[in-house]
């Protein structure tokens, strides 16, 4: 897994052209999907920069899959301790991420709060103002959690015009609201219950992280990378600023498109034809968001069968490196299905390297049934 040989510093010729599958090696190396990594917790998540976590679940799943000896009880000790949070982050979407990333992240996300609040709910709140609103709604969660309904309901018996669900949203917005146990630990269920981040971490958020530093660690877990994949990842603006402010310590390739890639100079790119292992992702695996050109992992005409109308992100599997699926398990009394819908016809040692990784994914995640199955269906 050799690194090439840094680039030059100032705008030129880039190294080379990488194509989807050097793209892709290099993408599995850094998500620990080549080989299972031997890492804490704490450390995947801020390599990782955390896990979407819109279910509560699935993180889980995508920790399984990329770190060697992996338990329920390594990830839902780290949340119950307060080493770890829940909270909206990158393009305003729950994030799984170590307490020390939450307060230093979110500050730097509040430009896409912002955004993505006034184009919902900003025309709902009927005249209130979002900041007052959020000031009385961090009294409300740090008194007791409160579920978005319960926030908007006791909101709206101030601002008797606005709409709840708007109100609720101010604060998520202005307020960095984190999701606290039991909800996102395995095996226990719950309302989403919220308080603030500088009540459950007892620290304030942090006032010194930069832009740049966070599209260096975008970039040791996702390049190589266009700008344009950076923004689509972050839901920040004006990432071009940052490409050239960085680019004197970056190594630059170009796509087979011509766009220009970043890179840090030490990171690793294996070779395209390396082997690698079917894997299986979770529900709203992050890799499958963070670029504008998803071609290094899904295919185009793949992509409409695993993002739904409805924002669901199904659960796929890899073969070579590649989403060839989605996969599902089904839960009747004792019972438990994995359920396997290929996109394309599955070679005979594909198919054997799906269900002996299939019974490993089942003992994780199903362990409580003592029957266990693997279904195929045809390709679709």
């Amino acid at each position: 897994m050799k690194s090439d040989p840094a680039v030059n510093s100032k705008r030129g010729k880039p190294d080379r052209i990488l194509g989807p599958r050097e793209l892709n090696r290099a993408l599995l190396a850094r998500q620990f999907l080549i080989q299972r990594a031997r890492l804490s917790v704490a450390d995947a998540l801020e390599h990782l920069i955390g896990l979407q976590s819109q279910a509560p679940l699935p993180p889980y799943i995508g920790l399984w899959t990329r770190l060697d000896g992996f338990t329920h009880d390594s990830l839902s000790r780290l949340m119950l301790n307060r080493d770890a949070v829940r909270i909206a982050l990158m393009r305003s979407t729950i994030f799984l991420v170590t307490a020390r990333d939450c307060l230093a992240l979110r500050p730097l996300l509040q430009p896409v709060l912002d955004r993505g609040f006034k184009g919902n709910h900003g025309r709902k709140l009927a005249g209130a103002d979002p900041h007052a609103a959020a000031a009385v709604g961090r009294e409300l969660v740090e008194e007791q959690p409160r579920t978005f309904n319960e926030l908007g309901q006791l909101l709206q018996s101030r601002w008797s015009e606005a709409d709840p669900a708007a109100l609720a949203a101010a604060v998520r917005t202005l307020v960095p609201l984190v999701q606290i146990p039991p909800r996102g630990i395995w095996g226990q269920g719950g309302q989403a219950m919220h308080t603030s981040a500088e009540h459950w971490l007892g620290k304030p958020l942090a006032a010194d992280v930069e832009i740049d530093a966070l599209m260096l660690r975008y970039l040791r877990a996702f390049g190589p990378a266009t700008a344009a994949d950076m923004q689509v990842w972050s839901g920040l603006t004006r990432i071009r600023e940052v490409t050239e402010r960085l680019r004197p310590q970056l190594r630059t390739f170009a796509d087979p498109n011509g766009n220009e890639l970043f890179d840090v100079p030490d990171a690793a790119l294996p070779d395209p034809n390396m082997p690698v292992p079917v894997r299986y992702l979770a529900e709203f695996d992050n890799m499958l968001l963070s670029y504008q050109d998803r071609s290094r992992i899904i295919a185009d005409e793949d992509r409409k069968r695993v993002f739904t109308v409805n924002g669901i992100i199904h659960a796929t599997f890899l073969v070579d490196g590649f989403v060839h699926g989605i996969w599902s398990i089904e839960r009747q009394k004792n019972e438990a299905v994995l359920m396997i819908e290929p996109f394309k016809p599955l070679a005979p040692n594909e198919k054997e390297a799906l269900i002996e990784e299939g019974a490993k994914l089942l003992d994780f995640a199903a362990a409580d049934a003592g029957d266990r199955d693997i279904r195929f269906s045809p390709p679709a």
